[in-house]
Protein backbone atom coordinates (compact mmCIF):
# COMPACT_ATOMS: atom_id res chain seq x y z
CA UNK A 1 0.00 0.00 0.00
CA UNK A 2 2.93 2.59 0.76
CA UNK A 3 4.48 1.89 -2.65
CA UNK A 4 0.49 2.50 -4.17
CA UNK A 5 0.01 5.86 -1.75
CA UNK A 6 4.04 6.88 -2.99
CA UNK A 7 2.79 6.77 -6.95
CA UNK A 8 -0.25 8.81 -6.06
CA UNK A 9 1.98 11.21 -5.03
CA UNK A 10 4.40 11.13 -7.73
CA UNK A 11 1.71 11.63 -9.79
CA UNK A 12 0.06 14.75 -7.98
CA UNK A 13 3.46 16.21 -7.86
CA UNK A 14 3.60 15.89 -11.69
CA UNK A 15 0.50 17.66 -12.02
CA UNK A 16 2.01 20.48 -9.39
CA UNK A 17 5.54 20.68 -11.79
CA UNK A 18 3.45 21.20 -14.84
CA UNK A 19 0.94 23.03 -13.82
CA UNK A 20 3.78 25.70 -12.49
CA UNK A 21 5.51 25.20 -15.65
CA UNK A 22 2.63 26.20 -17.44
CA UNK A 23 1.75 29.45 -15.66
CA UNK A 24 5.77 30.38 -15.66
CA UNK A 25 5.62 29.88 -19.65
CA UNK A 26 2.39 31.67 -20.08
CA UNK A 27 3.94 34.93 -18.15
CA UNK A 28 6.94 35.05 -20.82
CA UNK A 29 4.23 35.59 -23.29
CA UNK A 30 3.07 31.85 -24.49
CA UNK A 31 -0.55 32.09 -24.65
CA UNK A 32 -2.39 29.06 -22.13
CA UNK A 33 -2.92 26.35 -24.43
CA UNK A 34 1.09 26.51 -26.35
CA UNK A 35 2.05 26.92 -22.87
CA UNK A 36 0.55 24.00 -21.34
CA UNK A 37 1.15 22.16 -24.43
CA UNK A 38 4.43 23.07 -24.24
CA UNK A 39 5.27 21.90 -20.41
CA UNK A 40 3.47 18.68 -20.70
CA UNK A 41 5.41 17.80 -23.41
CA UNK A 42 8.58 18.95 -21.75
CA UNK A 43 7.74 16.73 -18.88
CA UNK A 44 7.10 13.51 -20.45
CA UNK A 45 9.34 14.01 -23.01
CA UNK A 46 7.67 13.99 -26.16
CA UNK A 47 8.95 16.64 -27.62
CA UNK A 48 7.76 19.86 -29.51
CA UNK A 49 7.04 20.65 -32.89
CA UNK A 50 9.48 22.87 -35.15
CA UNK A 51 7.95 26.54 -34.90
CA UNK A 52 7.56 25.92 -31.55
CA UNK A 53 10.57 24.53 -30.51
CA UNK A 54 12.51 27.70 -31.52
CA UNK A 55 10.11 29.96 -29.15
CA UNK A 56 11.35 28.40 -26.34
CA UNK A 57 14.87 27.16 -27.47
CA UNK A 58 15.70 30.93 -27.90
CA UNK A 59 13.85 32.07 -24.89
CA UNK A 60 16.15 31.95 -21.72
CA UNK A 61 13.86 32.10 -19.13
CA UNK A 62 11.70 29.77 -21.45
CA UNK A 63 14.73 27.17 -21.72
CA UNK A 64 15.31 27.06 -17.88
CA UNK A 65 11.78 26.37 -17.41
CA UNK A 66 11.60 23.65 -19.87
CA UNK A 67 15.04 21.97 -18.82
CA UNK A 68 14.22 21.84 -15.31
CA UNK A 69 10.84 19.68 -16.22
CA UNK A 70 12.48 17.41 -18.54
CA UNK A 71 15.43 16.68 -15.44
CA UNK A 72 12.11 16.51 -12.39
CA UNK A 73 10.23 14.47 -15.81
CA UNK A 74 12.65 11.74 -16.12
CA UNK A 75 12.84 11.16 -11.99
CA UNK A 76 9.24 11.36 -11.88
CA UNK A 77 8.32 8.86 -14.27
CA UNK A 78 11.19 6.21 -13.00
CA UNK A 79 10.25 6.39 -10.15
CA UNK A 80 6.40 5.56 -10.62
CA UNK A 81 7.92 2.38 -12.99
CA UNK A 82 9.89 1.23 -10.17
CA UNK A 83 7.22 1.41 -7.28
CA UNK A 84 4.10 0.05 -9.13
CA UNK A 85 6.45 -3.06 -9.82
CA UNK A 86 7.38 -3.34 -6.38
CA UNK A 87 3.53 -2.84 -5.17
CA UNK A 88 2.28 -5.89 -7.89
CA UNK A 89 5.14 -7.96 -7.35
CA UNK A 90 4.74 -7.91 -3.62
CA UNK A 91 0.98 -9.04 -3.90
CA UNK A 92 0.77 -12.88 -2.72
CA UNK A 93 -2.69 -13.56 -3.76
CA UNK A 94 -5.40 -12.31 -6.24
CA UNK A 95 -7.03 -10.21 -3.63
CA UNK A 96 -4.44 -8.45 -2.70
CA UNK A 97 -3.57 -7.38 -6.31
CA UNK A 98 -7.48 -6.35 -6.61
CA UNK A 99 -7.07 -4.25 -3.52
CA UNK A 100 -4.56 -2.35 -5.14
CA UNK A 101 -5.67 -1.57 -8.40
CA UNK A 102 -8.34 -0.23 -6.86
CA UNK A 103 -6.12 1.55 -4.61
CA UNK A 104 -4.53 2.79 -7.78
CA UNK A 105 -7.63 3.72 -9.83
CA UNK A 106 -9.24 5.24 -7.26
CA UNK A 107 -6.19 8.05 -6.82
CA UNK A 108 -6.31 8.15 -9.77
CA UNK A 109 -9.86 9.17 -10.31
CA UNK A 110 -9.62 11.71 -7.96
CA UNK A 111 -6.62 13.72 -9.41
CA UNK A 112 -8.28 13.40 -12.77
CA UNK A 113 -11.03 15.04 -10.79
CA UNK A 114 -8.48 18.01 -9.21
CA UNK A 115 -7.02 18.17 -12.69
CA UNK A 116 -9.81 19.29 -14.32
CA UNK A 117 -11.48 21.24 -12.07
CA UNK A 118 -11.61 24.82 -12.64
CA UNK A 119 -12.26 26.12 -8.77
CA UNK A 120 -8.91 23.81 -8.19
CA UNK A 121 -7.42 25.51 -11.43
CA UNK A 122 -8.54 28.77 -10.58
CA UNK A 123 -7.51 28.75 -6.74
CA UNK A 124 -3.57 27.18 -7.94
CA UNK A 125 -3.32 29.90 -10.29
CA UNK A 126 -3.81 32.17 -7.87
CA UNK A 127 -1.17 30.69 -5.18
CA UNK A 128 1.22 29.87 -7.77
CA UNK A 129 1.08 33.02 -9.38
CA UNK A 130 1.67 34.72 -6.07
CA UNK A 131 4.72 32.22 -5.32
CA UNK A 132 6.55 33.25 -8.61
CA UNK A 133 6.34 36.79 -7.39
CA UNK A 134 7.52 36.41 -4.30
CA UNK A 135 10.32 34.05 -5.20
CA UNK A 136 11.61 34.81 -8.91
CA UNK A 137 12.20 37.39 -10.93
CA UNK A 138 9.40 36.30 -13.32
CA UNK A 139 7.29 39.41 -14.68
CA UNK A 140 3.77 38.36 -13.24
CA UNK A 141 1.72 40.81 -14.61
CA UNK A 142 -2.18 39.67 -15.45
CA UNK A 143 -1.75 40.59 -18.62
CA UNK A 144 -5.12 38.86 -19.76
CA UNK A 145 -6.81 41.24 -17.00
CA UNK A 146 -4.78 44.48 -17.66
CA UNK A 147 -5.98 44.17 -21.73
CA UNK A 148 -8.98 42.84 -20.93
CA UNK A 149 -8.74 39.81 -23.12
CA UNK A 150 -11.72 38.55 -21.66
CA UNK A 151 -14.33 41.27 -22.48
CA UNK A 152 -14.60 40.84 -26.51
CA UNK A 153 -10.79 41.81 -26.87
CA UNK A 154 -8.18 39.80 -27.85
CA UNK A 155 -4.19 39.60 -29.29
CA UNK A 156 -3.35 37.28 -32.00
CA UNK A 157 -0.90 36.62 -34.71
CA UNK A 158 -1.51 37.21 -38.52
CA UNK A 159 0.42 35.89 -40.87
CA UNK A 160 0.48 37.94 -43.69
CA UNK A 161 -0.06 36.43 -46.86
CA UNK A 162 0.70 38.19 -50.19
CA UNK A 163 -3.35 38.78 -50.88
CA UNK A 164 -3.91 39.96 -47.45
CA UNK A 165 -5.10 43.65 -47.66
CA UNK A 166 -2.47 44.55 -45.64
CA UNK A 167 0.50 43.54 -47.89
CA UNK A 168 2.83 45.75 -49.06
CA UNK A 169 1.69 48.70 -47.41
CA UNK A 170 3.19 50.69 -44.27
CA UNK A 171 1.39 50.93 -41.35
CA UNK A 172 0.52 54.54 -42.17
CA UNK A 173 -1.35 53.64 -45.10
CA UNK A 174 -2.67 50.59 -43.51
CA UNK A 175 -4.18 53.23 -40.33
CA UNK A 176 -5.19 50.34 -38.27
CA UNK A 177 -5.17 52.72 -35.17
CA UNK A 178 -8.51 54.27 -36.28
CA UNK A 179 -10.06 51.16 -36.85
CA UNK A 180 -9.51 50.47 -33.40
CA UNK A 181 -6.84 47.47 -34.07
CA UNK A 182 -3.11 48.34 -32.21
CA UNK A 183 -0.20 46.47 -33.50
CA UNK A 184 2.11 45.46 -30.63
CA UNK A 185 4.96 44.17 -32.81
CA UNK A 186 5.93 42.82 -35.93
CA UNK A 187 7.71 39.46 -36.80
CA UNK A 188 10.24 40.60 -40.15
CA UNK A 189 11.46 37.54 -41.64
CA UNK A 190 15.01 39.46 -42.14
CA UNK A 191 15.07 41.72 -39.23
CA UNK A 192 13.48 39.68 -37.01
CA UNK A 193 11.11 40.90 -34.38
CA UNK A 194 10.09 44.49 -34.23
CA UNK A 195 8.43 45.38 -31.00
CA UNK A 196 6.12 48.88 -31.17
CA UNK A 197 7.22 49.60 -34.67
CA UNK A 198 7.12 53.08 -36.60
CA UNK A 199 4.70 54.19 -39.26
CA UNK A 200 6.73 54.07 -41.89
CA UNK A 201 7.61 50.09 -41.48
CA UNK A 202 6.62 47.98 -44.58
CA UNK A 203 4.15 45.35 -43.98
CA UNK A 204 5.86 42.35 -46.43
CA UNK A 205 4.34 38.82 -47.30
CA UNK A 206 5.76 36.19 -44.90
CA UNK A 207 5.80 38.47 -41.94
CA UNK A 208 3.89 38.03 -38.72
CA UNK A 209 1.73 41.09 -37.04
CA UNK A 210 1.08 40.85 -33.18
CA UNK A 211 -2.35 42.96 -32.77
CA UNK A 212 -4.64 44.06 -30.00
CA UNK A 213 -8.19 45.12 -30.47
CA UNK A 214 -11.79 43.65 -30.58
CA UNK A 215 -11.93 39.72 -31.60
CA UNK A 216 -14.54 41.10 -34.17
CA UNK A 217 -12.34 43.45 -35.86
CA UNK A 218 -9.42 41.06 -35.68
CA UNK A 219 -11.10 38.96 -37.58
CA UNK A 220 -12.36 40.85 -40.25
CA UNK A 221 -8.89 42.55 -41.12
CA UNK A 222 -7.31 38.70 -41.17
CA UNK A 223 -10.27 37.92 -43.92
CA UNK A 224 -9.37 41.23 -45.85
CA UNK A 225 -8.00 41.11 -49.17
CA UNK A 226 -6.34 43.12 -51.31
CA UNK A 227 -8.68 44.49 -53.27
CA UNK A 228 -11.49 46.85 -53.52
CA UNK A 229 -13.65 45.30 -51.55
CA UNK A 230 -11.00 44.95 -49.09
CA UNK A 231 -10.17 48.98 -49.85
CA UNK A 232 -14.40 49.35 -48.86
CA UNK A 233 -14.28 47.24 -45.82
CA UNK A 234 -11.55 49.54 -44.56
CA UNK A 235 -13.19 52.44 -44.79
CA UNK A 236 -16.30 50.96 -43.37
CA UNK A 237 -14.09 49.77 -40.10
CA UNK A 238 -12.74 53.24 -40.13
CA UNK A 239 -16.45 54.45 -39.97
CA UNK A 240 -17.64 52.38 -37.31
CA UNK A 241 -15.13 52.99 -34.75
CA UNK A 242 -15.42 56.66 -35.45
CA UNK A 243 -18.99 56.47 -34.72
CA UNK A 244 -18.52 54.33 -31.63
CA UNK A 245 -16.95 57.38 -29.88
CA UNK A 246 -13.69 55.49 -29.44
CA UNK A 247 -11.64 57.02 -32.42
CA UNK A 248 -11.80 60.54 -31.12
CA UNK A 249 -8.72 59.86 -29.45
CA UNK A 250 -6.40 58.74 -31.85
CA UNK A 251 -7.65 61.25 -34.51
CA UNK A 252 -5.27 64.23 -35.14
Amino acid sequence: MLAISTVLTALFLSLLFTRVATIALSITGLSKESARFQARSAFTGVGFTTSEEEKIVNHPVRRRVVLTLMLLGNAVLVTILSLLLISFSGATDSSGAWQRIGLLFGGLGALLFLARSKYVDRVMSKAITAGLNRFTTLDVADYAQLLQLTGGFGVIELKVEEDLWVAGKTLEELDLRREGIAVLGIELEQQGFVGVPVGTTLIEAGSTLVLYGHTDHLAALGARRSDDEGDQDHAAALARHRSSGRGAVVES
